[in-house]
């Protein structure tokens, strides 16, 4: 039986992250214990949460807590880790407006699952860009034959 689906999308070559990304953000704040991240994740039925409030260099910003940063600290036993501890301190972000192409080097090189996209990196998130939704425009972009 031929896979089929109903999400449109342009060939990945011509994609850009506003047509592939979740609009929309899950947060908590940097402060959050690692059960209510954990709670997130399972009520959402998501692998990664927008962290607001991490320190970094410039002052408060974004942060992400994925599924195995999560299970990184449940192995390791830091189970009264917070949010803000976990989360990396400069989450990757990217453009509505950059190419999938870019998005996935840039995941790549950084070794991540999820950018948070933003017209800066300063301003409050626009939406969120996982691999899974690199995988939808390459599994059903136009361009497939």
């Amino acid at each position: 039986m031929p896979r089929t689906s109903a999400l449109l999308s342009p060939a990945f070559s011509d994609a850009t992250v506003a047509d592939a990304m979740r609009v929309g953000i899950i947060s908590c704040p940097a402060d959050a214990p690692i059960r209510a991240i954990a709670e997130i994740m399972a009520s959402y039925h998501v692998h990664a949460v927008v962290v607001e409030g991490v320190a970094s260099e410039t002052g408060p910003g974004w942060g992400i807590v994925s599924d195995l940063g999560l299970t990184e600290a449940a192995a390791r036993g830091t189970l009264e880790t917070t949010a803000g501890e976990l989360a990396a301190p400069q989450a990757a972000t990217i453009g509505p407006s950059d190419s999938l192409t870019r998005a996935a080097k840039l995941m790549s090189e950084q070794g991540v699952s999820h950018l948070i996209v933003s017209t800066e990196p300063t301003t409050r998130p626009l939406g969120i860009l996982s691999t899974l939704d690199l995988a939808v425009v390459l599994a059903w972009g136009r361009d497939r034959a």
